[in-house]
């Protein structure tokens, strides 16, 4: 027997506090990022549905060892009376965020664990419902936010007092009177004329909202049989992924009474086959968007393909409607017509080509080198609206500018919607109507001292200055004949290498500066680096007399990849480090089209 009723959020919670709801112990751990959390805390605050949750009633034949939920601690070993069969993701971080007196440990964009608070803009939570996202944010534990790589707080949020200031209203207090009391006498005291009314309308559009909040919640008697349990909990939570955007779409377009099929016979829109054919078209002829035969969702996803699909139809009713806005959020994928996705899906296809061809242009051409993925999503859009307009030379090298801006600058490290957005509301009147530059170009820097710290592929412009490297002509130093190319990086099986090799900073040679960083690292061939052991003066003279070339021919080899030879020559790592570092610098200067930063002055022009 099954029952279905609306439970309050908060005695859910509390449940999950005492131990009364708990987790069988087959579930996989929670998971939940910190974007996904902060989208469904947006969710309560407005009412909308959350989505049933399933749990099952102990006590019946069907036994199942428990565990309570990640944060909960409750007093004692206290038997479970529900388990929770789905719905774990969402009410571990509701529990977490809106019930727990501790910070939130999830992660962030690139599974980085975190730790985060969250708050809700108070002043942008009383505007239009359709900011509400925008009205929720996170913190770090320390509740302080930064910048410049954490190096300059912004904001200071560690006192009642810091939070009344920025009007930021804690949310893990929601559920306690008390407190909330007290922190909305703090608020309306800090400036009563303005904060007044403010409170009143956040109180009812807001608190009460989360207050009054209702989970619909399917329970399954104990008597439910093993073989049912086990088949609810497949069919409802395979792999711990509620419905993407991708699957809800399949399940309508399937179901559109208006398509008709190639033979006229009412044969329905299979989207996965439609979408498998467009991915596999652009991985054969360009790897970087993934392997034509291997998983259809890995490299360019079936959602940047709708991100770039909603970009453009979106841009499209911004140009009969002033009002509407250039948008590819949730709602936008979800409200994609049958017949734009027909219309648009190949138009898109080509502009994906047309980022392939781009890509190879800047010497980008397998996925584990490309900087940013979410950025071929503007880039392709833009590309669809502005079609040939984008093939001019000036055109060309802006788009160059912007990517590289976006990638040296690392523009698209966090949240991107917003970006996406602004992006191709300023590209396209840019390049056709020489506008003012993106926002992505203009607030881009590059500081000096980055360099030191970029280590790995983990960064952006780790791996874009690996390709600027490459396109600005490095020659491999086994394969002397001629620059590298796109063509020849599998070939040659280039890679990052280390100019001065891990064996011969043991001897504390580093002078104090970095070891590992990009300042240290250039691409070349696997033979090249099976050469390069021991001090570079003795692995260079080895690849002097192997390549037949004269000793000044061989150094114009080593400046192709902005290295001194003459320090190289003399194993001086301290004045290697400093020319190469200024070699990069401008490197990086001339791909951006502005200069590198000097922190302190940055800063000081921020004060």
């Amino acid at each position: 027997m099954a029952a279905l009723d609306n439970v309050k959020l908060k005695d859910v919670l509390a449940d999950v506090a005492s131990g009364s709801l708990q987790l069988p112990d087959f579930q996989r751990n929670w998971k939940w990022d910190d974007d996904r959390i902060r989208a469904i805390i947006a969710t309560v605050t407005l009412d909308y549905p959350l989505g049933v949750v399933m749990t099952l009633q102990t006590g019946g034949a069907t036994r199942f060892r428990s565990r309570t939920l990640t944060g909960a601690r409750p007093d004692g070993d206290p038997a479970a009376d529900l388990l929770l069969l789905d719905g774990q993701q969402r009410l571990t971080s509701l529990f977490q965020a809106l019930w727990l007196d501790a910070p939130v440990e999830t992660s962030d964009a690139r599974g980085k664990p975190v730790e985060r608070w969250y708050y809700v803009d108070i002043a942008k939570a009383v505007g239009p419902s359709a900011d509400r996202d925008e009205a929720i944010l996170s913190v770090p534990a320390d509740k302080t936010l930064r910048r410049d790589f954490n190096r300059s707080a912004v904001l200071d949020l560690s006192t009642t007092d810091g939070e009344c200031a920025a009007g930021l209203f804690p949310l893990h207090l929601v559920f306690d009177a008390q407190r909330v009391n007290q922190w909305k006498k703090s608020y309306i005291k800090a400036d009563e004329d303005r904060n007044w009314d403010l409170w009143g309308q956040f109180d009812e559009s807001v608190l009460q909202q989360v207050r009054a909040f209702q989970v619909p919640m399917i329970r399954l008697g104990a008597s439910t049989s093993m073989d049912a349990v086990c088949a609810v909990f497949e069919r409802v939570n395979t792999g711990g992924v509620p419905l993407n955007v991708f699957e809800l779409l399949t399940a309508t377009y399937a179901g559109d009474p208006g398509y008709v099929g190639p033979t006229g016979d009412g044969d329905y829109y299979q989207l996965p086959r439609v979408w498998r054919e467009i991915k596999q078209g652009l991985a054969a002829k360009y790897p970087v968007f993934g392997r034509p035969d291997g998983s259809i969702e890995k490299g360019l996803s079936s959602i940047d393909f709708l991100q770039a699909i909603a970009l453009v139809r979106t841009w499209e009713r911004k140009q009969a409607n002033t009002r509407a806005t250039v948008s590819c959020k949730r709602r936008d994928l979800l409200d994609l017509p049958l017949a734009d996705f027909v219309r648009l899906a190949p138009k898109l296809a080509d502009a994906f080509a047309w980022v392939g061809d781009f890509l190879e242009r800047q010497c980008i051409v397998h996925p584990r080198d490309l900087p940013y993925q979410t950025q071929l999503v503007p880039l392709a859009a833009v590309r669809a609206i502005l079609d040939t307009e984008l093939d001019g030379l000036g055109a060309e090298e802006k788009t160059e500018q912007w990517y590289w801006c976006g990638v040296l600058g690392e523009m698209y490290g966090g949240s991107t919607e917003t970006r996406f957005t602004r992006d191709v509301e300023q590209f396209v009147p840019w390049i056709a109507q020489d506008d003012r530059a993106p926002d992505t170009v203009t607030d881009a820097f590059f500081f000096n001292d980055r360099l030191d710290t970029l280590t790995t592929r983990n960064s952006a412009a780790y791996k874009g200055i690996y390709a600027l490297l490459i396109k600005q002509g490095a020659v491999d130093w086994h394969h002397t004949g001629s620059p590298l190319s796109p063509g020849r990086l599998d070939e040659y099986s280039v890679d990052v290498r280390q100019i001065f090799p891990k064996t011969w900073f043991r001897r504390g040679n580093s002078e104090g500066l970095p070891t590992n960083s990009i300042v240290n690292k250039t691409p070349l061939s696997y033979r090249a680096a099976m050469d390069m052991t021991g001090a570079p003066s003795s692995y260079l003279s080895t690849m002097v007399a192997a390549s037949d070339m004269r000793p000044e021919w061989f150094d114009d080899v080593l400046t192709t990849h902005l290295i001194d030879p003459e320090a190289l020559r003399d194993n001086d790592y301290e004045r290697f480090y400093r020319d190469r570092s200024k070699q990069l610098q401008d490197l990086v200067h001339s791909a951006m089209g502005k200069r590198t930063m000097l922190r302190d002055l940055a800063e000081g022009d921020a004060r």
